[in-house]
């Protein structure tokens, strides 16, 4: 005779619960930042996410004590790969700093590193929300900081390497912003223009064609 597994809440304090397990704790928070990023954050509801899963509303719980507590579950993805990815990028070795500067601009072709419409969608929600204002603020001066760092690595001022780092990191949530939808193969023409002006040092041939490369696989959605 078989029984049941005993599902148990990540409050080990709750009472367990008795069912089958049919979503993960992923699957709802990845079918909530679907939600946050098509529809708002407003459209993000227990009722709502579990009609698109076609499973039970309580075993939300399971997972979750409340909505804000998914709520927070998102930001916190949202920092532990967004803003992370982008420092990680900023940080790796590269021998000049224009390679440097590639790094970074993985960011915006590989959206395993960086989710662009998701970094949207969060800056959306801070509108309506002074906790994820903050929280985005605090992502933005992290990043910007690791930019910054990035610039000064390479024996640019320190006036010098915050303006470049604003500069390039302003540049492209600008450029995102205005949905461009141009070719690709018009973006990479233009990439030893853009690493001249972000850095005043001309690339090297092969640090462009090593970018040109990554960016082209990602276009045609092969893995790095």
């Amino acid at each position: 005779m078989s029984t049941k597994p005993i599902l148990h809440r990540d409050d080990p304090e709750a009472e367990p619960l008795v069912g089958n397990i049919k979503v993960t704790r992923d699957d709802w928070l990845n079918v909530a930042m679907d939600v946050l990023i098509s529809d708002g954050v407003d459209q993000i509801k227990v009722l709502n996410l579990a009609e698109r899963m076609a499973v039970s509303r309580s075993s939300f719980y399971w997972y979750f004590k409340s909505r804000q507590e998914l709520l927070d579950a998102l930001l916190a993805r949202w920092q532990a790969t967004n803003t992370a990815a982008l420092v990680a990028q900023a940080e790796a070795p590269a021998e000049t700093i224009t390679a440097a500067v590639c790094n970074v601009h993985r960011c915006v072709v590989n959206t395993s590193l960086f989710d662009t419409a998701l970094d949207f969608a969060v800056r959306d929600w801070a509108r309506k929300s002074g906790k994820v204002r903050r929280a985005l603020n605090q992502s933005d001066a992290r990043r910007l900081e690791a930019l910054h760092a990035m610039f000064a690595r390479y024996g640019y001022s320190e006036y010098e390497a915050e303006t470049r780092a604003r500069v390039l990191y302003y540049m492209q949530i600008g450029y995102d912003l205005a949905q461009l939808n141009e070719p690709m193969s018009t973006r990479i023409a233009m990439v030893p223009h853009y690493l001249y002006v972000f850095t005043g040092v001309e690339p090297k041939p092969e640090e462009v064609e090593e970018f040109s490369a990554y960016s082209m696989r990602y276009w045609k959605g092969e893995p790095s």
